[in-house]
């Protein structure tokens, strides 16, 4: 019971964190100044072909909870949980072990890289979300306001807004390079497990254990529309590249897809036996990954919804999944205390 308790209360998500790098993390947001004040986000520059390690990451005491890309591919980020409560790096080329984040108190619940790779964030159940230098591990500040666990963290592309979901059923925005709190949305009334921002940031979902998906304006923070259908907890939200659609993953086994713009269901993916924890979208927003309750991988054609391979491998819950920049390769991290990285066909 315990264990299922630990299952049931941590569910990541998706963080994504500004400043870093060299840079002065004070800095207002991570960009180049231009002459009338504004800022324009820095765009790192186009990576060249990669090869990606396959198999098995070992090095975490507890569950993996949580995993991600850098946005430059060159890097794995884990969460663990349990006796573990620690974020490591790992080189996504040959799979080694570059250095290892400590601070968190209790279970890391999501991790997530700043659009530029130099700095990342992360979630837990102590109630906190911190920011970390990727090249030194050194701990940058620490944001505080949420009641209860943080289950859910991510990034706008221009790394101005760190957006939040929680125990204490809010999603809040915060300021990247301050840690100040800019605004709490309520409307979800139970826990918010997963939030993730649009493309183009001005719209963020989020998804909860009420079973709903609710769409937010960034700008102002108004509510948009409610998505219904779950039967069970949405565990995972994720947006295609191109805005125009979501898919989500939930405790009723199903991923569903839905039409960003309206809220209605396109359609059902099913095959998973157990509950699904997490889902992510292709870089070309052709392939749809997840991991689940039932030990597996799957991914799926997100055109027709027709399963295209299921990744036999972890000997636990699989809890979160992530792809490659380009595409090429997917991370999970498991219950079995492992990361494992495949190459996708």
């Amino acid at each position: 019971m315990k264990r299922y308790f630990l299952m049931f209360n941590v569910f990541l998500a998706m963080m994504i964190v500004a400043c870093g790098g060299d840079e002065d993390i004070t800095s207002p947001v991570e960009g180049n100044k231009t002459g009338n004040g504004t800022v324009t986000p820095i765009v790192p520059p186009p990576e060249p072909a990669r090869t990606y390690y396959e198999g098995t990451l070992e090095g975490h005491t507890d569950y993996v909870l949580c995993v991600t890309f850098s946005p430059d591919g060159r890097t794995i980020a884990s969460g663990s949980g349990g006796t573990d409560t620690t974020i490591r790096l790992w080189n996504a080329n040959d799979g080694t072990h570059i250095r290892t984040l400590t601070g968190h108190t209790d279970n890391v619940l999501g991790v997530a890289f700043s659009p530029s790779s130099r700095t990342i964030a992360s979630a837990s159940s102590d109630d906190s979300i911190r920011l970390w230098r990727v090249n030194t591990g050194t701990h940058i500040r620490t944001f505080t306001g949420h009641r209860g666990n943080v289950f859910s963290v991510a990034f706008s592309s221009d790394s101005r807004t760190i957006a939040s979901g929680g125990y204490d059923r809010t999603v809040r925005f915060w300021n990247a390079n301050t840690g100040s709190e800019i605004q709490t949305l309520n409307g979800h009334t139970d826990f918010v497990y997963s939030v993730a921002f649009s493309s183009d940031g001005h719209t963020i979902a989020s998804g909860g254990y009420d079973r709903t998906v609710r769409f937010w304006n960034t700008n102002d923070g108004s509510h948009i529309r409610t998505f219904t259908g779950h039967t069970d907890t949405v565990w995972s939200v994720a947006f295609s590249p191109d805005g125009l659609k979501i898919i989500t993953g939930s405790r009723d086994s199903t991923i569903r897809l839905w039409n960003a713009n309206n809220g209605s269901e396109i359609q059902t993916l099913k095959g998973h036996t157990k509950a699904v924890t997490s889902v992510a979208f292709s870089s070309d927003g052709r392939t749809i990954a997840s991991g689940g309750y039932d030990r597996t991988v799957r991914l799926w054609n997100a055109n027709t919804g027709s399963e295209i391979q299921t990744l036999k491998g972890h000997t636990d819950f699989v809890y979160s999944v992530a792809f490659s920049p380009d595409g090429k390769a997917l991370v999970s991290g498991s219950a079995d205390k492992t990361v494992r990285m495949w190459n996708v066909p």
